[in-house]
């Protein structure tokens, strides 16, 4: 077992076999997880908001999904992957608070995780597994050398997409 990478919220990073990369906490925010069997390359996103579109004057690319991932994309490019090669997987986009009515605060895991797919599907990355929704959080840990996805969740056990 390698070095275990972390990534901060509205953060993104890689990494290769042996390590595995991880992030803390997921509540409405989203792990979006690439993995390059090839090269045996993970990439995790953790994104808080689905579209840097509404927002003027970003300057954290890494805080929404659509530019995280495009950020995320090119920096395993820049390790020698190919779009061909890698599969993604998603984790997150919980509903955390119970706000009456379908209000925008307390649907953003939703939105995030729908995001995800869209934005996935734009780079022709395949989404191969999720774990999405409900109204608990989540730690989830990316192993490069086999491309396992492990969702951790106080009182459940440890899920592996």
């Amino acid at each position: 077992m390698g070095n275990m990478v972390k990534v901060g919220m509205a953060d993104l990073n890689v990494c290769k076999a042996p390590d595995a990369i991880t992030t803390l906490g997921l509540g409405s925010c989203v792990g979006v997880a690439i993995w390059d069997k090839r090269n045996k390359v993970g990439g995790l996103l953790h994104a808080m908001l689905p579209d840097s579109t509404a927002i003027r004057n970003n300057t954290n690319r890494a805080k929404f999904v659509d530019t995280g991932l495009e950020d995320l994309i090119k920096k395993m490019e820049s390790m020698g992957c190919n779009k061909i090669n890698m599969v993604a997987k998603v984790a997150g986009g919980a509903k955390m608070f119970a706000l009456s009515g379908n209000s925008a605060i307390g649907n953003v895991g939703e939105r995030n995780a729908e995001a995800a797919k869209v934005q996935l599907r734009k780079h022709g990355i395949r989404l191969i597994a999720e774990d999405t929704g409900l109204n608990y959080g989540r730690t989830v840990e990316l192993y490069a050398e086999s491309g396992d996805y492990l969702i951790k969740s106080v009182g459940k056990p440890v899920k592996t997409i």
